[in-house]
């Protein structure tokens, strides 16, 4: 489900980064996105301020795009803004809801 973009300043979904801590030791953790048509992928979410452009994906001559961030271990939320739609995680392990009655995935990490 896509939903419009919303200004830097009005984050779709304030959350603390991480929701929970295990540990100390960061672990790289890989985020894709298949979008073969877009011109733009950012990963947003409770890691990053939920600010679009901090973590910017680049797209493989497949379509998909693709990002490495070193987490410490704990749980996040997130979702992608391609061409400045928010979107979920099709291979997202797990959702909970936002409070703009949308979903946001869910990270383990």
């Amino acid at each position: 489900m896509a939903t419009r973009a919303t200004p830097c300043a009005t984050p779709p979904a304030p959350a603390p980064a991480p929701l929970s801590t295990n540990g100390t030791a960061r672990k790289r953790v890989v985020f894709t996105i298949a979008a073969p048509e877009a011109n733009d992928v950012s990963l947003c979410g409770s890691f990053n301020g939920w600010q679009p452009g901090r973590n910017t994906l680049k797209k493989d001559p497949s379509g998909v795009w693709k990002t490495q961030l070193n987490l410490p271990p704990g749980t996040y939320e997130y979702r992608y803004v391609v061409d400045g739609e928010w979107q979920d995680d099709p291979q997202a392990p797990g959702r909970v809801p936002n409070e703009f009655g949308g979903e946001n995935c869910v990270k383990s990490v």
